[in-house]
């Protein structure tokens, strides 16, 4: 089969194949290129003489043009989450009160927080003092005494 047998139901099949693959590769990348290749399909049902090329440009700039306009969306529109802080542990630990393990010498030390030891930074103090972690920068715990 050549480029130029290709018909409007190929890229049908095409973009099924896609949207098929996005569940099983969650992103929404692949979403759009069978979005794409659907729409590339249209085309060719309602402009037979399409030729190969004309395709491949239309779909790649649809492609292109959806997944940048969907990312652009997300980031204006994020998504409401019970949890907005899951995956970022130092973020979640902001405002708590913890003891050091270690002394905070030259502006560096360690606290045992739940089952982690985390580096701290902050003003000098010695082992057993209550600290208040006020920011997180990396995996070092900015502290201040509490």
């Amino acid at each position: 089969m050549s480029p130029a047998d290709i018909e409007f139901w190929h890229w049908w099949v095409i973009g099924v194949v896609f949207v098929v693959a996005e569940v099983f590769a969650p992103g929404f990348i692949l979403l759009w290129l069978g979005v794409a290749a659907g729409v590339v399909g249209v085309a060719l049902l309602l402009v037979p003489s399409l030729d190969w090329r004309g395709q491949l440009l239309i779909f790649a700039v649809i492609s292109v043009v959806s997944v940048l306009a969907w990312r652009a969306y997300q980031r204006r529109n994020p998504p409401d989450s019970d949890h907005p802080k899951l995956n970022r542990r130092g973020e979640q630990l902001i405002g708590r009160r913890f003891t050091l393990d270690e002394p905070i010498v030259n502006g560096s030390g360690m606290a045992r927080i739940d089952d982690t030891r985390w580096k701290v930074e902050g003003d000098d103090l010695p082992a057993g003092s209550t600290v208040r972690v006020v920011g997180v920068e990396g995996t070092v715990l900015k502290v201040e005494p509490a």
